[in-house]
C-alpha cells in the first residue's frame, strides 16, 4: 500500500503530538473519552488547591509544636528563634484567613513583648530574691495546655460507643397472641398435693363401692370449661367427694391435656394455675 507525501506528513505530525504513555494508560476520562495528557488551557483557581502540613488548634498549640519539634527546654525558651518561626506561620495564614490570623497575631504580640522585656535590664529586687522571668507566665500556660492536651488524648484513646464499638441488637419477631409460660411438672405436683391435703380434712368413715369412669369425668371437666375463658385448677376438684373422685378427676385432666383438648396455663412463675379449652380454628 502506497502513501502520498501529504499522508505521510500527517501521520508523522500525529505521532509527534501523541504523548508517550506507558501501556497506554489514560490519566483520566472526560465524558467517557481517555485523556492521555493534561490540557494546556486548563484553568485552576489560585485557592483551589491548598495543602496544610500541620493543623493547629490555636496559638498555644502552634507554640508548643515549635518548642517540642526542636527539643527546646520549655523552661528556658529561646524567644528569638521561636518568635521568628511563629511569625512566619502567622504571615502565611494571614494571607488566606484574616479572621483566623487575629488570634495568632495576639500571641505574636505577646511573644514580641516578652522578647522586648528580656532585652531590658532586669528590675532590682531585694537580696535573696530572684528576678522575675518575663517568660514565666507563658511557660505556665504552655505547661497547663500540654497537660490538658495529653489528658484529652488519653480520653480519646478510650473505646467509645458509636465510634469503636456498637451495641449488639437482635430483632426477635413476637407474635401478637400472648404466649403464657408452660406449667412445670413440679408446680402441678404442688397444686395436686394441696388438693389432697384439703381432701383429708373432709373424710367420711362410710365405706361404699363406687365405680368411677375416667371418660365420664373427662366429659364433666369439658362441660365445666364450656363457655368459660379460664377456670382455676383447684375449682375443678370437689374435696367433699373424697380422694377416689379427686384421683379420677386428676387423671381425666391429664388425659384431656394429652389429647390437647385442654390447655393448662400459668401467667408467671408461682402464679395460680388455670385450665381452659384448647383453641380450635373454625
Amino acid at each position: 500500500m502506497s502513501t502520498t507525501p501529504a499522508d505521510s506528513g500527517t501521520d508523522t505530525a500525529a505521532i509527534a503530538v501523541m504523548p508517550e504513555v506507558v501501556d497506554r494508560v489514560a490519566l483520566a476520562r472526560l465524558y467517557g473519552e481517555p485523556l492521555f495528557a493534561m490540557p494546556q488551557d486548563l484553568y485552576i483557581p489560585p485557592d483551589a488547591l491548598e495543602v496544610f502540613l500541620e493543623a493547629f488548634e490555636g496559638p498555644l498549640d502552634l507554640l508548643l509544636y515549635l518548642i517540642r519539634k526542636q527539643n527546646f527546654n520549655i523552661l528556658d525558651i529561646p524567644m528569638l528563634s521561636v518568635t521568628k518561626q511563629y511569625l512566619v506561620y502567622v504571615d502565611q495564614i494571614r494571607k488566606h484567613n484574616l479572621e483566623l490570623a487575629a488570634e495568632y497575631l495576639l500571641m505574636a504580640a505577646m511573644l514580641i513583648e516578652i522578647k522586648s522585656r528580656m532585652l531590658l535590664p532586669p528590675k532590682k529586687v531585694a537580696e535573696g530574691e530572684e528576678a522575675e522571668d518575663p517568660r514565666a507566665e507563658l511557660v505556665r500556660r504552655l505547661l497547663e495546655y500540654e497537660q490538658m492536651k495529653l489528658a484529652a488524648a488519653r480520653l480519646n484513646a478510650i473505646p467509645q460507643f458509636g465510634r469503636d464499638f456498637l451495641k449488639a441488637e437482635v430483632f426477635i419477631e413476637q407474635s401478637l397472641q400472648p404466649r403464657f409460660p408452660d406449667v412445670h411438672l413440679v408446680d402441678l405436683q404442688e397444686a395436686w398435693r394441696d388438693i389432697l391435703k384439703r381432701a383429708k380434712l373432709v373424710q367420711h368413715h362410710k365405706i361404699s363401692r363406687e365405680e368411677l369412669s375416667v371418660r365420664e369425668h373427662m366429659s364433666i371437666v369439658l362441660k365445666r370449661l364450656q363457655g368459660r375463658r379460664f377456670v382455676g385448677f383447684e375449682d375443678l376438684f370437689d374435696p367433699s367427694q373424697g380422694s377416689p373422685v379427686l384421683v379420677v378427676t386428676f387423671i381425666a385432666l391429664l388425659e384431656l391435656a394429652k389429647e390437647t383438648l385442654i390447655e393448662i396455663t400459668q401467667a408467671e412463675a408461682f402464679a395460680p394455675i388455670y385450665v381452659r379449652l384448647a383453641y380450635s380454628p373454625t
